[in-house]
């Protein structure tokens, strides 16, 4: 949990650092249930249907967490040698998500390289 609180709040928007597997993961799967939670407040406040289905407490978690969630991929890809430049991969339907899923989940690289120590080894 140590490691999510630290991508909210003393990496918020770190882009320069290196960011492990385990660290990335486990942020995403933080954001995934604070999605839901978003949902269900939204829902039980009636905010369902329309054009977007989107509530209040999911545009206000969408605007807050924006920042943090691309330092963390940019962290993950400079963790495997790569620049942050390939988030913009994400632009590309379908072929440029699915590369960017790859790169998370890869070994990042053993010791030091050119974006920082390993982060498992700090």
């Amino acid at each position: 949990m140590e490691l999510v609180l630290d991508c909210i709040t003393k990496k918020y928007a770190n882009f320069s650092d290196r960011a492990s597997r385990k660290e990335y993961w486990l942020f995403q799967l933080t954001l995934f249930i604070a999605f839901i939670v978003a949902h269900m407040v939204d829902t039980s406040l009636g905010f369902q249907g329309g054009y977007t289905n989107t509530g209040p407490a999911t545009i206000i978690l969408y605007i807050a967490i924006i920042l943090p969630a691309m330092a963390a991929s940019v962290r993950r890809l400079h963790d495997i040698d790569r620049t942050g430049l390939w988030l913009l991969f994400s632009a590309i339907p379908l072929v440029g998500i699915i590369v960017l899923l790859v790169f998370h989940c890869l070994k990042g690289t053993k010791g030091a390289n050119r974006f920082g120590p390993d982060p498992i080894t700090q």
